[in-house]
């Protein structure tokens, strides 16, 4: 499965997270929008993650060890509604450059880094996140993963 790979933090997020602070609008309204600063991601990449059977990108928490699967059922580069972006950053919206709306997140396994490699290189994305400050990746998932 090809996806992508992104970084986030809780930098700006309320209290209870970024992920609890997206979960929210997810009980609320079904979805939740969850945008990508910097470069926007490309229609080619868009088209590959949207033609999984189940389409996901994986967010890793930088400097931290959380890792969650984001199940997508769209992506865009204009901004949503603001009303499906969580209150926190509405006012940052055009900051953005990338959008995925979640349907739900779920906590990826421990090791899933080791089973995930960079599609340019082949290389382990656990290695190349270590190593790069590139923001996200375009990854391939091991089968089963």
């Amino acid at each position: 499965m090809r996806t992508i790979a992104l970084r986030f933090s809780n930098n700006f997020a309320p209290d209870i997270g970024t992920i609890r602070a997206h979960e929210e609008l997810i009980n609320e309204k079904g979805f939740v929008w969850y945008g990508k600063l910097g470069s926007k991601i490309s229609a080619k990449v868009s088209t590959d993650i949207m033609k999984n059977e189940s389409p996901r990108i994986l967010l890793i928490h930088s400097g931290q060890f959380a890792r969650y699967w984001a199940y997508i059922d769209k992506t865009q580069n204009e901004v949503p509604e603001l009303d499906g972006i969580p209150e926190y950053y509405r006012n940052r919206a055009g900051d953005f450059k990338s959008w995925f709306r979640v349907v739900r997140f779920e906590e990826a396994p421990k090791d899933i880094l080791s089973h995930c490699f960079v599609a340019s290189s082949q290389a382990p994305l656990s290695n190349a996140s270590r190593h790069s400050m590139s923001p996200y990746f375009i990854i391939d998932v091991e089968e089963g993963y």
